[in-house]
């Protein structure tokens, strides 16, 4: 499989890096706008293939903002877009709207020229609302358009869920967690199922108090801003490998329960918006979406989310033009 990221930052080179250790992909293109970036990157992450034992190639190439040359992405079958303007402490994913809305549209235009079969993942922020731009822009079948949210945040949900159980004396790790995050990829809009989540199989409020569960929930949506206050920008390792792991499950048809940014039609009771719900993904990309039952508190704020992702995306204007 060849697999192109689109934008060589710290996500971006750290997608290229962990879809090249994991050995997959046959070729891994990563591609920016700043001279001699993306081929550094490139070249440093070969640079560890005999110390590493994987045999994916990882070229970079520049493609200049006022001439786009996507020519050595061609064949792609899947892309992995990051490009645009990382958050700063301070900032929320919404304010990154109107500049990075013309940059995601730029770049999928000549990524569909280049691989017009490809499966698109979006990470770029505010991710939801780039997904559902980018739906609307190509009118692409929606299962070939998925925005990285859930998976990251689902993620930051478990680990945090491992802390209070430590806190508790339960010997846990995120791995032992299983957890899932719904809604919108923002701070105050995705939706942490407390309900379903558990600790090898035992469910999670048998073992900690309402006040535990709070704390971890509030920690987790508000994960991105944590590590963009103590890092001076966007996390990127994290991140990073959330898209990678939809890439995987896209490249084995590995038919994978992952929550997911996708178009919905109905599903949850909502259309004409993407947002986080579970979804199973396979070689054709979204290959089912999965409807859970939510408990009452759960239900009102998923209903909370779908509604800040209709203002949000009331603000992308022109861009949907």
């Amino acid at each position: 499989m060849k697999v192109t990221v689109v934008g060589a930052g710290n996500v971006g080179a750290t997608v290229a890096d962990v879809l090249a250790k994991k050995g997959f992909a046959s070729e891994v293109v990563l591609i920016d706008i700043k001279p001699g970036l993306s081929e550094g990157k490139a070249m440093d992450i070969m640079q560890t293939a005999h110390m590493l034992n994987f045999d994916t190639t990882v070229i970079g190439v520049t493609s200049p903002l006022d001439a786009p040359d996507y020519a050595a992405t061609a064949g792609s079958q899947v892309v992995v877009i990051t490009s645009g303007l990382p958050r700063k402490p301070g900032m929320t994913r919404e304010q990154l709207i109107g500049t990075n809305a013309k940059i995601v549209k730029g770049v999928v235009d000549q990524i569909l020229k280049h691989s017009p079969e490809a499966i698109l993942i979006i990470v770029s922020n505010p991710m939801d609302a780039m997904t559902y731009l980018t739906l609307k822009d190509t009118k692409l079948p929606r299962n070939r358009i998925i925005g990285q949210g859930g998976m990251l945040d689902s993620s930051r949900f478990r680990y945090y869920l491992a802390l209070a159980l430590k806190e508790a004396g339960y010997p846990a790790t995120p791995t032992d967690i299983d957890g899932m995050v719904v809604g919108g990829h923002a701070d105050k809009t995705m939706v942490p199922l407390v309900s379903i989540a558990t600790y090898r199989g035992i469910p999670i409020r048998q073992l900690l108090s309402e006040e535990a569960i709070q704390k971890a929930v509030e920690a987790t949506k508000v994960g991105g801003a944590t590590c963009t206050k103590l890092l001076g920008t966007s996390a990127w390792y994290a991140p990073g490998a959330a898209a990678a792991a939809l890439v995987e499950a896209i490249a084995l048809d590995a038919k994978k329960l992952i929550p997911c940014c996708v178009y919905l039609e109905g599903e949850y009771g909502e259309s004409d918006l993407c947002i986080g719900v579970p979804v199973i993904l396979g070689k054709d990309g979204v290959e089912k979406i999965v409807e859970v039952e939510f408990d009452a508190a759960e239900k009102a704020k998923f209903a909370e989310s779908v509604a800040a992702a209709r203002e949000v995306n009331s603000k992308l204007g022109e861009a949907l033009a």
